[in-house]
């Protein structure tokens, strides 16, 4: 296993890998995908296919001066169980040996680059320490989220008793391998008026389906349609980087949509679907026929309703123009931010640094409460506290004040005047899916869109995913839920896309999330909701810690910081259908964690 538990005293959690300040920095920074720094130009019209413009891209390993061969290691110098990383020249690799084989992959999550040495390894994968990514060692693809590539696999044998790789130059210098993927040959010339798959949303859950359909070797056509300006982007990086531009975010570049044929229709809002005629119709009344759907809207954020909602420079955070418009104001000034959880939180961290004051409005009597319990939400207060970020706690806004039009003040319920050049909301968001009222498929009455595990909505032949569908969560006894998150639409989007290929695929993932403040993250996995109790070993203070959620006498998520690479570690347990008891973790002794995950 990546990282070894040392025996630890009662009570008190040690772990070897911690992850050093200098690599946590770069973690956030990372863009998730170096894609060519462009972006996509904004048409005007919604229709603008770009079928006809074909790539013919390289191929991927060209001859054999461009590969290197090296003994890396005595072929006892791993045991069974653990991985390595080694130096070939033009970049490391990752070694590693399981059941008497070696195995040598890319050695850097494809997703935000993270060392996957610090992951963990178990039943022929290994799991990144950071975001739960996960690698099949055998073949180096990718085989649970987040990230979009796989791993570059490379040759091993064993010789005299000493361990050879060989690799080629470009991909130990890419460390991140696109999955072959089928080109198009139903271009949309001369009957643009019908597709094969339309998906509606071109978020995580959206490009996904797209991919994996032409990775499964669909090669008819497929039309992915957005409200936003710009090809599918890295939307979590909005709240933690608000400078980020469009350009950084992007998670693929305008040439891969192209070379495969995936047709991108950008401002191209869907306002009715005909099931009964297979046919969407987009407001400015273009309508497209389609035989397979994938209905991935996302959601909307809600928006304050007081007094004096339509003044300016009040913003939910939804595109990269809404972010740095935020951040531009900010800077030097006074910024207040409504809602204390995810994305309220890591706007306050960024414009901590930038504005001059940042004030946050919450109901609750702490930040997270209800996601990560009392103590852990005061512990993270503190930490906003110490960087001058300033808590109106269980009270709410009542009135947002303007000078010439632009808001001045916020005034809350408990008579408080705030000052407030910028106001961000982040109070919650609801399923984009007013669209959907009258089509025929069933929305439950919060809007939400209800699946099965293969993704199927009420009706045959349309699918959903992302953060607008309920579906049954396999391993909470498919209680139905909803998980607004961006791991879990990417795997909800492959699953639809194989399922639409009649595979037969359910959705079986263990949901994985984490948030960044301060050059910090907090990782989490499990679905908490309606924990009883929270099991906290390591040092809160310290920000050192991990946190165990359970209901009853059962562990249902975890969450923790400096602690890498338990979250994983806890996300493979629950992934290989063992549960964990709260005995287990009560005790500070984790030797059922030093197990391979069987």
């Amino acid at each position: 296993m990546g990282g070894c538990f040392s025996k630890p005293k009662p009570v008190e959690l040690k772990i070897e890998v911690v992850l050093p300040e200098k690599e946590r920095a770069k973690e956030e920074l990372s863009a998730s995908a170096k894609s060519s720094p462009r972006a996509y130009p904004g048409n005007g019209t919604a229709r603008h296919f770009h079928s006809e413009e074909r790539l013919t891209t390289a191929h991927p390993y060209p001859s054999a001066q461009d590969y290197l061969e090296a003994a890396v290691c005595h072929f006892k110098d791993l045991e069974n169980g653990q991985m390595r990383e080694v130096e070939l020249g033009w970049g490391k690799v990752l070694l590693v040996k399981e059941a008497g084989e070696f195995h040598a992959l890319g050695h850097k999550c494809p997703h935000y680059g993270a060392p996957l040495v610090k992951g963990v390894l178990s039943r022929g994968r290994v799991r990144c320490p950071w975001h739960g990514a996960c690698f099949n060692i055998s073949t180096g693809d990718l085989e649970d989220f987040p990230g979009l590539d796989s791993l570059p696999k490379f040759q091993v044998k064993v010789e005299k008793e000493k361990v050879y790789v060989r690799a080629s130059k470009q991909a130990l210098q890419l460390q991140r391998r696109t999955k072959v993927m089928t080109k198009c040959i139903s271009p949309s010339l001369g009957h643009s008026g019908s597709t094969n798959v339309l998906i509606v949303g071109a978020g995580a859950a959206g490009l996904v389906c797209a991919e994996t359909l032409r990775q499964e070797g669909f090669s008819d056509r497929i039309v992915l349609c957005t409200l936003d300006r710009h090809l599918p982007y890295d939307r979590p990086k909005l709240s933690k980087s608000l400078d980020a531009q469009p350009e950084q975010l992007t998670l693929r570049p305008k040439e891969f949509f192209r070379a495969y044929g995936i047709e991108v229709l950008t401002e191209a809002q869907v306002v009715t679907v005909d099931v009964k005629n297979k046919k969407a119709v987009f407001k400015d009344g273009f309508k497209l026929e389609y035989s397979k759907l994938l209905l991935a809207p996302g959601s909307s954020p809600k928006t304050l309703s007081c007094k004096g909602k339509e003044v300016e420079n009040v913003f939910t955070i939804r595109t990269p123009e809404d972010a740095n418009r935020v951040v531009r104001l900010a800077r030097g000034r006074n910024a207040v931010v409504v809602g204390a959880g995810f994305l309220g939180m890591e706007v306050a961290a960024y414009l901590s640094e930038k504005a001059h004051s940042v004030s946050v409005v919450e109901l609750e009597e702490t930040p997270f409460r209800r996601f990560l319990g009392e103590r852990v939400g005061r512990t993270l207060m503190k930490m906003f506290e110490n960087y001058r970020v300033k808590f109106y706690m269980q009270t709410e806004v009542s009135e947002l004040r303007a000078q010439e039009g632009k808001l001045k003040e916020v005034v809350l319920k408990s008579s408080k005047v705030v000052r407030a050049d910028v106001c961000v909301v982040g109070i919650g968001a609801v399923p984009a899916t007013g669209f959907l009222k009258q089509s025929g498929i069933s929305l439950d009455n919060r809007g939400f869109i209800p699946v099965n595990k293969m993704m199927q909505t009420s009706v045959p032949g349309v699918f959903a995913a992302g953060d607008a569908v309920t579906f049954p969560l396999a391993w909470r006894n498919n209680r139905r839920v909803n998980i607004p998150h961006w791991q879990m639409a990417h795997a909800q989007g492959r699953v639809a896309a194989q399922n639409m290929l009649a595979q037969e695929a359910e959705i079986g993932t263990v949901p994985y999330l984490w948030t960044a403040m301060f050059g910090k993250s907090l990782r989490y996995a499990g679905y908490g909701e309606g924990f009883d109790d929270v099991i906290i070993q390591g040092d809160l203070e310290e920000l050192k810690f991990v946190a165990f959620y359970t209901k009853g006498d059962e562990v249902i998520a975890v969450a923790s910081m400096n602690y890498d690479p338990i979250v994983s570690k806890v996300a493979e347990v629950l992934a290989s259908g063992r549960a964990i008891r709260k005995r287990e973790v009560e005790t500070g002794d984790m030797s059922w964690l030093t197990g391979k995950g069987s």
